[in-house]
């Protein structure tokens, strides 16, 4: 991949590790409605709720997040942990 890509790709992410089960991943607020989530794990082996909706069958691919981190990110937002750019 060339530089530019990966910085492309990786810039301003930050770590972040949810609140309810410690699962990390690595965050950015593009916007207000916009939030960029690298899983740096299996989410279905390190978050219960995605190991839960594996478990019932669901496809986890097609899994964005869990309530419970985006609770973490809106925390994570409230106490400046994170930024929305202007």
């Amino acid at each position: 991949m060339k530089p530019e890509t990966v910085e492309f790709l990786t810039a301003g992410l930050r770590p972040l590790n949810c609140r309810a089960c410690g699962t990390c991943v690595l965050v950015k607020k593009n916007s207000v409605q916009h939030t960029s989530i690298q899983w740096t794990t299996d989410a279905s082996r390190s978050c219960p709720v995605f190991a839960e909706r594996k478990a019932s069958g669901a496809q986890t691919a097609l899994l964005d997040t869990c309530g419970n981190l985006s609770d973490s990110i809106d925390a994570a937002l409230k106490d400046g942990l994170l930024e929305v750019p202007e």
